[in-house]
């Protein structure tokens, strides 16, 4: 029983990395051990025993392996970074000066001058496709202390925020005076880019951009086509360009 509750995959997409596949079966083993020691329902164990069952000190076992052979997780939120530099990839722009921060993504798209003196500085999951391409200023905003500095002083025109957390709580009291913005984690449906298509506001989700500074002026492809639901259960890769210009 326990078995094929837990293999079903009528509803589920293959894993694309070995890596993925790994970590999935150990959570699957351990999650079936605890059943068999158990027994009983499927739904019972779920919602009453798996509480007391099943401990965060085991999955953090499980992490622990993995990282041991040398795995690292991608980030989106530099906080990740900050807080366990042991589990995720590198990243600098970790500073706490404002002129100093950045994205340094390490698998961020990056490619010469253009012959309209566009450097691609990395890519990202287009919320909504639009006419024309947007630009803008880039400015960080990391931190509750920044939010309430621009809530005081306003926001510059032509910001194209950068953030990092894709929840959209931080930045909602000034989301709509954004004139673009760039998010390191997250999807299209996620909660910030569900509020920018309302607010219609050109969005990039998921992005990976290096050498983007603070003040840096910026172009965003928002004429790609829009990342479907589809798009990522297929692993299709659908991105939009991300351009620092000369100022």
């Amino acid at each position: 029983m326990a078995k094929l509750l837990v293999d079903n995959d009528k509803y589920a997409e293959p894993n694309t990395s070995v890596v993925v596949d790994a970590y999935h079966a150990a959570i699957h083993d351990l999650i079936r051990r605890k059943l068999d020691d158990v027994g009983g329902d499927w739904a019972s164990f779920v919602f009453d025993k798996s509480y007391d069952l099943v401990t965060a000190a085991e999955f953090a076992a499980i992490e622990k392996r993995l990282l041991a052979t040398g795995h690292r997780f991608d980030w989106s939120a530099m906080i990740s970074v900050r807080e366990r530099p042991e589990a995720y990839k590198p990243a600098t722009g970790l500073g706490e000066d404002i002129k100093t921060f950045s994205f340094e993504h390490p698998d961020a798209v990056v490619a010469p001058a253009d012959e309209n003196g566009r450097e691609q500085r990395g890519i990202g999951d287009n919320v909504v496709k639009l006419s024309t391409n947007l630009v803008g200023i880039a400015r960080y905003i990391r931190s509750s202390d920044r939010v309430l500095d621009l809530l005081t002083s306003g926001v510059p025109a032509d910001t194209v925020a950068v953030i990092d957390d894709s929840g959209g709580t931080l930045t909602a009291p000034i989301l709509e005076q954004f004139k673009g913005v760039i998010c390191a984690g997250g999807t299209v449906r996620s909660h910030l880019g569900i509020l920018t298509r309302e607010y219609g506001i050109p969005c990039l989700m998921n992005a990976k951009i290096s050498g983007i500074r603070e003040g840096d002026r910026v172009e965003i492809e928002s004429t790609a086509a829009a990342k479907t639901a589809e798009a990522y259960q297929t692993g299709v890769e659908m991105t939009a360009r991300i351009w620092r210009l000369a100022k």
